[in-house]
């Protein structure tokens, strides 16, 4: 949000940011994600109308009306963010042990499962956001905060960058034990680059007291108000300073802060109408329709409530009641309801595991084929979720460098974001049966050139083919080979000469362990 700020904002300023931010549109359209998150679907409004005999459209409440919620959308955010953050390892990497040491402290278990909300978060939303706080350790930890309530302030003639962010207002439902129960409080941190102000409001984020003052007051929960950035304690006096910017970080799910729900909500609402329609018709079948001659009474709503409640229709003379089922358009249902659910998966680009379900007769090249969408959807988001861990990861090297005296570089740190696949294991045995046979055959073609080649490089070209490090035994290869407990000459002969049609076999048992 753009604003005329100069100097702190005042709690009326701070209310009406946040009352103009609720009604954006950005945070409307995020209502919705978190709504079909939760599985409280359109569906769940849907009602059914009848026109009564005046002409008027009134809302049937003895049909059936069952609402079910199918919730795909959770699923697929859910598949995404596991899928996207499925590595065992940690993401944030370097070659470096000491400094992977210091990175382990910051990018621990704790920080995975705040990076989980947060790509669930911006996947459901279009956007969310971390921030860092110091901790008792004097050192930077990241947490969740949800996007609903956070504001970008920005003053309009400040010259700064669109990203430049001015104040952080960030606001949050806090609940409190009282002598009289459970007490819901608005808590209200509006941040800068040096310090933070603390708030409340016992009236919830709009209005004001009936003395017509704001109804934000000062947090009482808040020893230091405002409070620096960082604290420390010489003696009886505490200390402060500012970390000279608002570590607050936004990861956006694309370009326009779209959600994951966009493209496929329509889909879910026909699936759940769909759906819910077959239900309806089962329910009501054993009632069928009622053909009517020579009705007694006065009205079409008489007719339905003496048969809804009674049981009983009194007829004329030559009146009768004959009561006729409807076929069910089962079959038309049935392959709405499939075409539905494939275009979700399409569309939604996620792994429909139906098609996955008899994994012992599906190749690890089908799943691959499988994963195709899925794994397109979180390139696009792991390209942004690295230029928020870049940003993260600056402040982090900064801070590890005054406190350890070292001059690490962020060109010393690398991302790897290895995912994780089901896979057919019938398939990796015969790959890694057919990977031990390649070898085996290019370990003994080396050998059959050891006439023709230094025995040393032939020696070196054996450990790279078995993925070994020569170097680390270089020293002990050529002591056995002076003590003559390796002839790799003989060997070679011997392939060489072997009548065998299958010369490994022959001198199997001669050929060089390493």
């Amino acid at each position: 949000m753009h604003l005329d700020v100069k100097d702190t904002l005042n709690p009326d300023m701070i209310l009406n940011l946040i009352n103009q931010d609720l009604l954006s549109d950005k945070k409307q359209k995020a209502k919705i994600g978190e709504r079909y998150y939760e599985a409280e679907h359109d569906i769940r409004d849907y009602k059914v109308y009848y026109v009564d005999d005046d002409g008027r459209l009134v809302e049937d409440t003895n049909r059936s009306n069952i609402k079910v919620s199918h919730p795909f959308f959770t699923e697929l955010v859910d598949q995404k963010a596991q899928y996207l953050l499925s590595g065992k390892d940690s993401y944030v990497k370097s070659d470096n042990p000491e400094l992977q040491k210091e990175l382990d402290k910051y990018f621990n278990d704790d920080f995975k499962d705040e990076l989980q909300e947060l790509v669930t978060g911006a996947s459901v939303k279009g956007f969310d956001y971390i921030y860092g706080k110091k901790n008792a350790d004097d050192r930077l930890e990241f947490s969740y905060a949800d996007g609903m309530g956070v504001i970008e302030v920005r003053a309009k003639d400040n010259g700064n960058p669109e990203d430049d962010k001015d104040y952080i207002i960030y606001h949050y439902l806090d609940t409190q034990q009282t002598e009289r129960g459970i007490k819901e409080v608005v808590k209200i941190e509006v941040w800068d680059k040096d310090k933070t102000y603390y708030y409340q409001s016992l009236k919830g984020i709009t209005g004001k007291t009936k003395k017509g003052e704001s109804g934000l007051m000062l947090d009482p929960d808040a020893k230091i108000n405002p409070r620096p950035h960082v604290v420390y304690k010489e003696g009886n006096k505490y200390y402060g300073n500012g970390l000279d910017y608002i570590p607050f970080w936004r990861l956006d799910n694309n370009r326009k802060q779209m959600s994951d729900l966009k493209p496929i909500k329509a889909l879910i609402d026909d699936y759940d109408l769909m759906s819910c329609g077959l239900s309806n018709n089962l329910q009501d079948i054993s009632e069928g329709v009622y053909v009517v001659k020579g009705f007694a009474g006065s009205s079409l709503t008489e007719l339905q409530q003496n048969i809804k409640a009674k049981k009983i229709v009194g007829v004329g003379k030559e009146g009768d009641v004959d009561i006729r089922t409807i076929n069910i358009p089962y079959d038309a249902r049935k392959t709405k309801l499939e075409l539905d659910e494939k275009n979700i998966y399409r569309f939604g680009m996620g792994l429909n595991t139906a098609g996955l379900k008899d994994t012992s007769a599906t190749t690890n090249l089908a799943i691959k084929a499988a994963y195709a969408l899925l794994d397109l959807k979180c390139n696009k988001l792991e390209s942004k979720l690295k230029r928020v861990l870049m940003d993260i990861l600056e402040v982090v090297i900064k801070e590890i460098n005054e406190t350890t005296g070292a001059d690490y570089l962020i060109d010393d740190v690398y991302f790897d974001f290895e995912r994780e696949t089901i896979t057919n294991d019938l398939d990796n045995a015969n790959v890694a049966v057919a990977e031990a046979n390649k070898r085996n055959v290019e370990v003994n073609t080396l050998l059959s050139l050891v006439s023709k080649l230094p025995e040393e490089l032939v020696i070196e070209l054996i450990f790279e083919q078995l993925d070994l490090n020569y170097e680390d035994y270089k020293d002990q290869v050529e002591e056995k080979v002076k003590e003559g407990k390796v002839d790799i000459n003989k060997v070679s002969d011997d392939l060489l000469n072997a009548p065998t049609d299958d010369p490994i076999e022959e001198v199997e048992e001669e050929v060089p362990t390493v």
